[in-house]
């Protein structure tokens, strides 16, 4: 099959599975299965596929059909710029959590370069620290998430990122096994309410880590977890910055409160929303 039959007749097939993007999507599960690029196909689309890595395909195909993630298909997934091991013990990476490292890269113009000490609460994939570790060559950090699974894709990432001198993962829930003082905590925590994950898109209700997304009946309580935790952490001058969901800025500033923190930025995604929240002690 030449890739332009290719191209047409999965992507009729993805397109009645309710894939979004379906040309799309077929080239870059094509370009897996050749390990190629999209610039080759687009060159060749007279290329033959050959038999071995036509079944390939089938099966990708297949399992995209029943809404898989193309992320945990293609075992990547870009962030800020950086490709990202993701399996189906880690979330997928989103753009709007970019605003958090926008937002922390501004904070940390105002630090010295030699005291930038990170503590990711439930790094999952290890994204944000490892995004946030690019970009600050003198900075050094550690990641927790409850899931040994994670863990060891965040490894994997630092690994192939050249980030394994100054990252570190532990397999802890939030914080309870750390102590010492960190200039800059971060965090990207569960915010779906528990009954609203039934009507997420199946990509991600049926495929994505369960515990990654279920923040409780009001979407809250992993905040309610991590205020109390990041306190004794955070250096007497350092800022905590959190990922939030739609319209809970001023449920999580109520807690927030209550632990003596105060609020000092909030940052909007590109759909105009309020996604990221800074803060520091009282």
């Amino acid at each position: 099959m030449q890739v332009r039959q290719a191209i047409t007749q999965f992507s009729k097939q993805l397109a009645a599975a309710g894939v979004d993007h379906p040309g799309l999507e077929i080239r870059l599960l094509i370009a897996k299965v050749l390990n190629c690029t999209k610039a080759f196909l687009l060159a060749y689309p007279e290329h033959i596929i050959p038999p071995s890595a036509l079944q390939s395909l089938q099966q990708l195909v297949e399992r995209r059909s029943k809404r898989e993630p193309l992320a945990y298909i293609l075992e990547y997934k870009e962030f800020w710029g950086l490709p990202f091991k993701v399996t189906p013990a880690t979330l997928i990476p989103r753009p709007d959590s970019e605003t958090l490292i926008a937002a922390v890269l501004s904070y940390a113009k105002t630090l010295p370069t030699t005291s930038i000490d990170i503590l990711d609460l439930g790094t999952g994939s290890g994204c944000l620290l490892l995004a946030l570790l690019k970009e600050l060559p003198e900075a050094f950090g550690i990641g927790t998430d409850q899931s040994a699974e994670a863990i060891k894709i965040a490894q994997e990432n630092a690994h192939h990122l050249g980030l394994t001198e100054r990252a570190k993962f532990v397999q802890d829930n939030w914080a309870e096994s750390l102590d010492g003082a960190y200039s800059l905590i971060i965090s990207n925590p569960p915010y779906i309410k528990h009954l609203d994950i039934a009507g997420l898109m199946p990509e991600i209700r049926q495929f994505e880590p369960y515990s990654a997304l279920d923040g409780g009946g009001d979407g809250l309580e992993c905040y309610r977890q991590i205020f109390p935790k990041a306190a004794p952490l955070l250096s007497n001058n350092g800022h905590l910055f959190m990922e939030i969901g739609d319209n809970q800025q001023q449920d999580v500033v109520a807690i927030a409160h209550g632990f003596h923190f105060s609020l000092c930025g909030a940052y909007l995604d590109l759909a105009r929303k309020i996604r990221c929240l800074e803060w520091k002690k009282i």
